[in-house]
């Protein structure tokens, strides 16, 4: 990916977007020029603005629609590893190299992150496997690589996700109480632990006996589920909240002096843009004087026209085309699993089944486990597609779900005959080892020593067309991005 954006950057001219991109206000090295010629492609469009607040803090309004985990830790690499680097590369330099080491890192720790996560989940190691390799040709994957938050989200999600099934429930909570500092749809991800906590108890109550002579100790459970519940929810939704009230006390408090305070170049581009500064000689924005004063909202009303079927428009039908497949595989992802467990699915997985009872738990991307991934991510995908620009559904819901990485797997191991042929024996879950029945780190069939997804394009002529259209979107979209993206040209 890098070495496809350096190249491509530096063959095809930049666009002359309508995009944020502020002055320079220091005369770049030659350094500088060759960091720019090899990894400029990775600054571009929102980059911009992480990058910026980097560098400048929250000094423009729209600024605030980017969360600040991303670019306290993009500031503090650039000051502290990078520090040895000030003789030869000035701050913003420092900054974009210190983003690509860290989301480089990040995507790396992602998908070890999805491949635990989907080893006790699906209980299945090969499609865990085959789930991971995909994350990392992701469609996704110009964000995961250029100064977007996306691949440091999805690690802190999946690793998040990962402990909670393990049982470590504060470690979880922590790790998405981070993910919510660093994406404002790390919030939905409260109903993992609602779902979590409300499926034990009401377990607990299909199994009790004397439940009458039992009522105190039911109370005692319940409120110890409550409680732990709304802490761990108000956990997640506290660095929202602190940086919600940052931003009132920065833009809606007095701002005697800050004008002399900002570069001129940074003031003009305000200016010549309307972007709104902090307030200045008293004249506050009008979100301050709402009843619940929230940046982040009015920001994406105001400035992007975000909102419920707002993007319904005769001219954003090839935006629609570019969201398309990834609304498809989310929709069949969802319709595939109801089908295969309408009565679980009905009971919102809240009724204890036999199978569960007998320890033999189903294996693969169709197990019960799998039901509150499903539902997280048919919500992200009604929401990105109803209430967003549809164009970033892909990386919406490539950073945010698993699902679309484990059910591209689960095609492709069920209906690839190639990737059938490697060793798993067409083993079905009845006939599995006693240690996979356990679920401990499940298998389904025996380890691959070979990437499957090299596999599989070594014989392209030979796969079914299923495959192809699989491997087609995620390598399309990881090529396309890569052009389109890293110079100034509309993508996803």
């Amino acid at each position: 990916s890098l070495l496809f954006q350096a190249l491509f950057n530096l063959l095809i001219p930049d666009h002359a977007a309508d995009a944020f991109s502020p002055p320079r206000l220091s005369e770049p090295g030659l350094w500088d020029l060759l960091l720019e010629q090899l990894l400029g492609g990775l600054s571009h469009w929102d980059a911009e603005h992480f990058l910026f607040i980097a560098e400048r803090g929250y000094l423009y309004e729209h600024n605030c629609a980017f969360f600040p985990l991303y670019p306290l830790s993009v500031r503090a690499v650039a000051e502290g590893a990078l520090w040895p680097l000030q003789w030869l590369l000035r701050l913003r330099s420092r900054l974009l190299l210190s983003a690509v080491l860290l989301n480089s890192l990040f995507s790396v720790l992602a998908a070890a992150a999805l491949y635990k996560l989907g080893c006790v989940v699906l209980q299945c190691r090969r499609v865990a496997f085959l789930a991971a390799v995909l994350f990392s040709v992701s469609p996704a994957n110009v964000f995961m690589a250029a100064a977007y938050s996306e691949s440091m989200f999805a690690f802190l999600a999946f690793s998040a996700m990962w402990q909670l099934e393990k049982g470590q429930s504060w470690l979880s909570g922590l790790l998405f109480s981070l993910a919510s500092g660093v994406r404002a749809n790390g919030l939905i991800n409260a109903g993992f632990f609602l779902y979590s906590h409300g499926k034990c108890f009401v377990l607990q109550l299909q199994v009790g006996s004397g439940l009458v002579r039992k009522l105190p100790l039911l109370w005692k459970q319940l409120l110890s589920v409550a409680s732990s519940a709304v802490l761990t929810c108000a956990g997640i939704f506290l660095p929202f909240a602190l940086f919600q009230y940052y931003a009132y006390v920065r833009f809606c408090g007095p701002g005697g002096g800050l004008e002399q305070t900002v570069p001129k170049p940074l003031l003009q581009l305000a200016r010549d843009k309307g972007y709104h500064l902090a307030a200045v000689n008293g004249v506050k924005p009008a979100w301050c004087s709402q009843q619940f004063p929230l940046v982040y909202s009015y920001i994406q009303d105001a400035y992007w026209n975000v909102g419920f079927l707002r993007y319904f428009e005769l001219r954003q039908i090839p935006n629609f085309l570019l969201a398309l497949p990834v609304a498809l595989l989310g929709s069949w992802a969802a319709w595939t699993y109801m089908i295969a467990n309408p009565r679980h699915c009905l009971t919102l997985g809240l009724e204890r089944r036999k199978s569960e009872e007998e320890s033999k738990p189903r294996a693969g991307f169709c197990c019960p486990a799998v039901f509150v991934y499903v539902v997280h991510a048919t919500v992200l995908l009604a929401f990105g597609f109803f209430c967003m620009h549809v164009q970033v559904l892909t990386r919406f819901f490539g950073s945010s779900s698993p699902i679309l990485y484990w059910f591209s797997a689960h095609l492709l191991q069920e209906y690839e005959p190639l990737l059938q042929s490697e060793g798993t024996d067409n083993q079905t879950v009845a006939a599995r080892s006693e240690k996979s029945l356990l679920g401990k780190s499940g298998s389904c069939g025996r380890g691959t020593s070979e990437n499957p997804i090299v596999k599989l394009l070594m014989n392209c002529r030979l796969i079914t067309p299923l495959s192809k259209c699989i491997l087609g979107f995620f390598l399309s979209y990881w090529l396309l991005g890569l052009i389109l993206h890293c110079n100034f040209l509309p993508w996803t």
